[in-house]
């Protein structure tokens, strides 16, 4: 296997990167460590996929997360995985050849290649808000979207409008499913998404000829399965009814639960606790900023705002797969009991430990 992968890989990725960077997508799709020589098999075939990537309505923060992924090198590994055919940002071509490039592959690679989609699709006013090479967006992805293999939706603009879909969503910025329904589409969302959730996706994809499991918003399994609060490191402190009350206050700073001062986690469903990003070791949560819940849909409208507490909100009970299917579509209001017992529970624990410790 070292020998195949040295053979293989662009001389900017080592082999300890690249097996490194396997692992990590093995890790985040739940499969054991027997996987990796699999997934290494299938990355390194010399039948690299074709991948056309489009740009919508959006800030290209999603690619440029992706371009700074390190340790390893998450660009350079994705790029030794597929054949990136077409991308605006990161292609030397430009104009009259870009689009020729653009064509020559879907003609060359009809049926076969990989449609990745990053920002929103305007609709209003048959889709004028966004033309490319004289098309609008609408054109550009039927057109694409006709002869892909599979098309995946790489950010919240390009799964759910993104925030150009905002109330009163001016230019009917919509998401790609919205439009197409006869090809299988995943949805990466997150502004921006973890490209670790990319690299996930695509490996599963090479390496069991399959897009992986989705919920109920076609967003993979792996990746948007549980909520944030369950896995996030401040969860103990929520249990123990401590939390930050404003921003720089010593409960901040000793690390306290987020959720009075507008965490989203509860109600947002994504692994970035475990996934992190750019093998910082960090994410919001961890340097003291709420989750603002933007791997769910609409969550401009739905979880602002970002710094105050969403009154009347159930926090469901396991969090598991199932939840993510029945509640991820949106923010369900029914009670603040949950808040309020953990922080009763916390407060009383206390005041039994000070009795205890004035008696002895």
């Amino acid at each position: 296997m070292a020998d195949t992968v040295n053979k293989t890989l662009d001389p900017r990725v080592n082999r300890r990167g690249f097996l490194k960077g396997c692992t990590m997508a093995a890790a985040a799709l739940g499969l054991s460590e027997s996987m990796v020589p699999k997934m290494v098999e299938a990355a390194t075939s010399a039948q690299r996929p074709p991948v056309i990537w489009l740009h919508f309505q959006e800030c290209t923060g999603c690619s440029e997360t992706l371009l700074r992924g390190a340790h390893p090198d998450l660009a350079n590994l994705i790029l030794d995985i597929i054949s990136l055919d077409y991308h605006e940002t990161v292609m030397a071509a430009a104009g009259y050849q870009a689009e020729q490039a653009l064509h020559d592959s879907m003609e060359k690679n009809a049926g076969k290649y990989i449609l990745v989609v990053e920002g929103g699709i305007p609709t209003a006013e048959n889709g004028i808000h966004c033309k490319i090479a004289g098309k609008t967006a609408m054109e550009s992805l039927e057109e694409v979207a006709s002869n892909a293999a599979a098309i995946i939706a790489y950010g919240t603009c390009a799964t759910f409008g993104g925030v150009q879909a905002a109330k009163p969503n001016p230019t009917g910025s919509v998401g790609v499913d919205k439009l197409v329904h006869d090809k299988p589409i995943i949805n990466i969302s997150g502004c921006p998404p973890n490209p670790v959730n990319f690299l996930g996706t695509v490996l599963h994809y090479l390496t069991f000829q399959r897009l992986p499991a989705v919920d109920s918003l076609k967003r993979p399994k792996f990746a948007y399965g549980r909520r944030i609060h369950d896995h996030c490191e401040r969860r103990a402190h929520f249990d123990e009814g401590r939390f930050v009350e404003q921003f720089g206050d010593e409960y901040h700073k000793l690390g306290y639960c987020l959720y009075k001062v507008g965490c989203k986690g509860p109600e947002t469903f994504a692994n970035c606790p475990v996934a992190r990003f750019n093998e910082a070791g960090v994410w919001p949560v961890a340097v003291g900023h709420g989750c603002i819940g933007c791997t769910e849909p609409n969550f401009w409208d739905t979880m602002t705002p970002f710094y105050d507490r969403i009154p009347n909100v159930k926090i469901p009970g396991s969090g598991i797969v199932e939840d993510a299917d029945r509640i991820g579509t949106k923010v369900l209001g029914v009670t603040a009991a949950a808040v309020g017992i953990h922080a009763v529970v916390g407060i009383g624990k206390r005041l039994i430990k000070g009795k205890s410790d004035s008696e002895g």
